[in-house]
């Protein structure tokens, strides 16, 4: 169970930053736990897409996001017993994923799910809000980021090495939507949190990231 000596990592920034991988890693080399919130709203839009339901119903939205059956297991993500690892990551669900994120009662709705990633020995999490809604009394607060371009040729290439075709021009204007979205919504905007560690990946590869906010939680352990 976790209490006020068991430690967090949370890790916000845009979407294609790099945070996912960065976290993921992070925890691997803490022995953490490790949370994606995003995929959180990913499975609620792929179980409303599957269900047919209403997308600017958000009560109905919210039903969804509360009924989830879902785990992460050695790095796959599963909805009931599904592994939809490679489902929720369409471009599709995540542009929908991004709509509904901006609703108050599915964010609600995912509030508590989160919480209980929170498990000693100690939990990385990602996300657009880790640090400023769900764990404000994280021990390190990290705003990850990168240039549209670095962003946009970053998920060029997974859609390409994955057999899915790609346009980067649209794969530009949709961060940038994406980003003016997350960043302007009323509920849980996306934002560096005061006393936050910025780090701009652009020119970094992931495990320079990750060497650096292991240095930097290197020295707020010992504060």
């Amino acid at each position: 169970m976790p209490n006020s000596q068991t430690p967090v990592i949370a890790i916000d920034g845009p979407t294609a930053s790099g945070k996912g991988t960065v976290a993921q890693k992070v925890a691997q080399r803490l022995g953490f736990h490790y949370l994606d919130s995003g995929a959180l709203y990913r499975l609620t839009a792929l179980s409303a897409l599957r269900r047919n339901t209403a997308l600017d119903d958000e009560h109905a939205l919210a039903k969804v996001a509360s009924r989830l059956n879902c785990h992460f297991d050695s790095g796959h993500i599963f909805l009931s017993e599904e592994d939809v690892s490679e489902a929720i990551r369409a471009e599709n669900v995540g542009n929908v994923a991004s709509k509904i994120a901006a609703l108050m009662p599915v964010r609600q709705a995912l509030y508590g799910l989160q919480l209980g990633f929170h498990r000693a020995p100690g939990l990385v999490a990602d996300g657009r809000d880790m640090g400023s809604v769900i764990f404000p009394h994280a021990v390190l607060k990290v705003f990850l980021t990168a240039s549209v371009a670095a962003r946009a040729q970053r998920r060029y290439k997974q859609l390409i090495d994955k057999g899915i075709s790609a346009n980067m021009q649209d794969l530009t204007n949709d961060l940038s939507e994406r980003d003016a979205r997350d960043t302007h919504r009323s509920s849980a905007p996306l934002k560096a949190v005061e006393g936050a560690y910025l780090l701009d990946t652009s020119a970094l590869t992931a495990e320079q990231a990750v060497e650096q906010i292991l240095g930097w939680y290197a020295l707020v352990k010992t504060v």
